[in-house]
């Protein structure tokens, strides 16, 4: 089963992503791992070394330049949530494209991520954030549907598809998705308020009883998974991008 899950997530892949990009990226690593199921022994040592707090911040590196220390953590865990929600933040900054003592441009970094781990939601959200951040809506779209298939449940995927939907004034479109989000507590009111002033807004349904208590139990081992990583280590806190993103895809 997880076979065939695996074959389906790289056809989604090879349908979202260009050739173009695929092509220069580069391969797999020596001692790659994907961020799920990293050893603790790893992701430390690459924590303490290559994405202490002023990386993560994009103030400078560690061990070497700021560009250098984040693909470092990059290459050798692609899916790394926060590395990728970093690269995120500094592209608007990098006209070139390439961080400084970086050799691979920015968007390598989120299509290594979709490449190695197309079964991972969050790997195809944060790609289609940089896309829609690059103008290219069509192209996050697609990606963010790609992430729907695979986490259907995901609040934050369901509310940067209801919010491009409502970018590109297709309301009734949008309602869908921005229902589900808010059933699923998402915290960001920019989609509603949009929907609200384009006389568009519905209040969602409740979610069943028995799926509340299922999220809020996958909540709560979320957070004892998260505190149990950062318990060596003060001031890793920050949520993975998936749980709170900013508020445009």
């Amino acid at each position: 089963m997880k076979t065939r899950f695996l074959a389906l997530a790289a056809m989604l892949y090879a349908v979202a992503v260009p050739g173009s990009a695929r092509m220069y990226c580069g391969d797999t690593s020596i001692n790659q791992h994907d961020f799920r199921t990293v050893p603790d022994y790893f992701l430390k040592l690459v924590h303490s070394r290559h994405f202490t707090d002023d990386i993560e911040q994009g103030i400078r590196g560690e061990s070497g330049t700021l560009g250098g220390d984040l693909e470092y953590t990059l290459v050798h865990i692609p899916n790394h949530p926060r590395a990728l929600n970093t690269a995120l933040r500094l592209a608007p900054r990098t006209p070139s494209g390439v961080l400084e003592g970086a050799k691979l441009p920015i968007e390598c970094y989120f299509e290594r991520a979709v490449r190695f781990y197309p079964d991972d939601s969050n790997a195809w959200l944060m790609y289609a954030r940089f896309a829609y951040a690059k103008g290219r809506q069509g192209q996050a779209l697609d990606m963010l549907q790609k992430g729907l298939e695979i986490s259907p449940e995901d609040p934050a995927i369901n509310y940067n598809i209801g919010l491009i939907y409502a970018k590109q004034k297709k309301f009734e479109q949008a309602l869908p998705y921005a229902q589900k989000a808010y059933a699923l507590q998402f915290p960001l009111p920019a989609l509603k308020q949009t929907l609200v002033k384009a006389g568009k807004w519905v209040e969602p349904p409740p979610l069943p009883e028995e799926k509340a208590e299922e999220k809020a139990e996958e909540k709560t081992d979320e957070e004892s998974k998260a505190e149990a990583r950062r318990e060596d280590k003060p001031g890793e806190g920050a949520a993975p991008a998936a749980s709170a993103p900013p508020a445009k895809p």
